[in-house]
């Protein structure tokens, strides 16, 4: 085991919940259980840290915090914690029951962010449910949210601050060391900035996952990353007749693309962070597709080197 690749796996806050899927308890462990599943196909042959997304979960955290008004409602910081250990928690009793020879452990992870950061002056990360555009609108007047466009909906927007350090990071390793499946940078962790005296204060923000999980595979020294979502491959010119799905990337490729800000643009950008920094490889890929994603068949595969940009229609032609 200790000789296999280490492999950090990120699973999407849409991968576990369905984008527009009811926030039920129910709903999550159903989807949690799946993904354990398929986590467990490749188990055997990598040492798997998995991280993972909590977009819906914080946004619905948020509003019932908004809906309960005896007390203010609480800080992102501290509605991020609460989502890691929920979200935690159910991919750690499930990765136990699909993992046998493995114990998981999941851990609330901090995640330290610059306080000056550009990002909390623009609003890019959605989180809580899909509304119609009206809907949308009403509810950020009412509320003073900001809302963009996802997809063919309207989410909340918040602050999504570009990650700096992993502070559990030593734990994280040695628990990797020990054998340990470890769930950990939930929500891309609890934001953190120094306070000035040595410590640290939480700020209202959500990390975007896909980056702090590019940060913590390149500081674990992880022999891939992969970006397990709910689309199957990244493509250009998505939502266009010239539309492709991209087969293989160099990072520079994947910066050469126009992608949503708030959602495939992270992830082209954590894949190209991680490959600069180890010369591992990278994907982004559907959840669905996990073991052939590792196995190089399916997905968008991330290198330092190669063309620029390939794509499955011109190999499936070759081929």
């Amino acid at each position: 085991m200790s000789r296999a690749p280490l492999t950090v796996v990120a699973l999407g806050g849409n991968a576990l919940l369905r984008r527009g899927q009811p926030l039920t308890a129910d709903n999550q462990a159903q989807a949690a259980r799946h993904a354990a599943h398929l986590l467990a196909e490749v188990s055997g042959e990598h040492r798997l840290v998995v991280t993972h997304g909590n977009g819906p979960q914080v946004g619905l955290l948020a509003l019932l915090s908004e809906n309960y008004t005896d007390v203010e409602p609480y800080p992102l910081d501290v509605l991020d914690a609460e989502s890691e250990g929920q979200i935690g928690y159910v991919l750690e009793v499930e990765l136990d029951n699909a993992i046998h020879d493995q114990h998981t452990v999941a851990i609330i992870t901090r995640t330290l962010v610059d306080a000056d950061d550009p990002a909390f002056q623009n609003p890019s990360k959605p989180i809580g449910p899909v509304y119609d555009e009206e809907t949308a609108k009403a509810l950020a007047a009412a509320r003073g949210w900001t809302v963009k466009p996802d997809g063919e909906h309207f989410r909340r927007v918040v602050a999504s601050p570009d990650p700096k350090r992993i502070v559990e990071l030593p734990a994280i390793r040695h628990l990797v060391d020990a054998g340990f499946l470890v769930v950990c940078a939930g929500g891309g962790g609890v934001p953190v900035v120094d306070d000035g005296n040595g410590g640290q204060r939480g700020v209202e923000a959500v990390i975007d996952k896909d980056l702090a999980s590019a940060l913590l595979a390149a500081d674990l020294g992880a022999d891939h990353l992969v970006l397990a979502t709910d689309v199957d491959s990244v493509r250009q010119d998505f939502g266009t007749p010239a539309e492709r799905r991209i087969a293989e990337a160099t990072p520079a490729g994947l910066r050469s693309l126009e992608l949503a800000a708030g959602s495939m643009g992270p992830k082209a950008e954590a894949c190209a962070r991680f490959v600069e920094a180890t010369g591992g490889t990278a994907a982004i890929g559907s959840l669905e597709q996990l073991p052939e994603i590792l196995a190089g068949r399916a997905g968008t595969l991330v290198r330092r080197d190669g063309a620029d940009l390939t794509y499955h229609d011109a190999m499936e032609a070759v081929a």
